[in-house]
């Protein structure tokens, strides 16, 4: 530290002032924390010293952050193109695709899904890969369990996964239209609307509203299940098999496309407590 003397405009000494040569680092040179030189700027007490470091530090930590959500994005970016541009072709590589997105799923392995590069693009137009006929149950989410982004999905759902004229018109679009290669039937362990069916089977329970036309639908798979001896588990299988048998013959649009091999039409069941999918034969 060297004293310096302050004088006013007539000469006269107006008071003694200590000052550093050099208080503080110039700003190019405060680069990083604990890399401030204590031999270029002797003197520094260690308040003045830490300040330094601690506000290099934040600057540089809120640095690394915009390069690591800059790289999140340019990753999401990169998802979303590959949702279009990447689908599979043919029922086979579909399939594949929707076995390894459940394993991921069921693994905790999923794809970050960042849904905001997508959007502009399936404003455009979608090309799903697969057409997926699910419960409506809550628990059952075919983009989450099959790990898919917009766009790779189409998806019909209502209680039941059953087959009826607006399944079937929304399976037509989604195939001959929209160029899906591939259609599942999604069932799921503990189905609230086979169980409903079963309890009107065996109980002859009434069911309120709209309800009874929608356990038409599955009376013949239940009664078919029941008949051999089997549970609610194996009347959930039923169902699956019967409607995707009634997928497979279902014309004028989709059963010449199965002829042709230009689509499948799979069944498959959702176990809630493990979320893995079982694919059947």
């Amino acid at each position: 530290m060297k004293s310096q003397k302050s004088y006013l405009s007539n000469g006269s000494t107006a008071a003694f002032v200590n000052r550093p040569e050099q208080s503080e680092p110039p700003p190019d040179e405060q680069l990083l924390p604990g890399f401030i030189s204590e031999d270029r700027y002797p003197g520094q007490d260690a308040k003045l010293t830490n300040g330094y470091r601690r506000r290099t530090f934040f600057r540089h930590g809120f640095a690394l952050a915009g390069v690591a959500f800059t790289w999140s994005s340019l990753q999401g970016l990169a998802h979303g193109k590959g949702t279009q541009a990447q689908e599979p072709k043919t029922a086979e590589a579909a399939l594949a695709e929707l076995k390894a997105g459940n394993e991921r799923y069921a693994t905790g392995t999923h794809v970050h899904h960042d849904y905001g590069p997508e959007r502009a693009e399936l404003a455009l137009s979608q090309h799903p890969f697969a057409i997926v006929l699910s419960c409506a149950d809550s628990r059952v989410s075919p983009e989450l369990a099959f790990d898919q982004s917009r766009g790779r999905l189409f998806v019909i759902r209502l209680a039941g996964n059953f087959v009826d004229d607006n399944g079937l018109a929304s399976a037509e679009y989604g195939t001959a239209v929209l160029g899906a290669s591939l259609i599942v039937v999604l069932g799921h362990s503990e189905c609230g609307a086979i169980k409903a069916t079963i309890d009107v089977i065996t109980k002859n329970k009434e069911l309120p509203g709209h309800l009874p036309t929608l356990v038409s639908y599955l009376k013949p798979p239940v009664e078919q299940a029941l008949k051999q001896g089997g549970s609610v588990e194996a009347a959930i299988r039923q169902n699956v098999v019967t409607n995707v048998e009634k997928l497979k013959t279902a014309g004028p649009v989709i059963a010449p496309l199965v002829e042709e091999k230009k689509v499948e039409v799979v069944g498959a069941l959702y176990d809630l407590r493990t979320g893995r999918i079982e694919f059947l034969s």
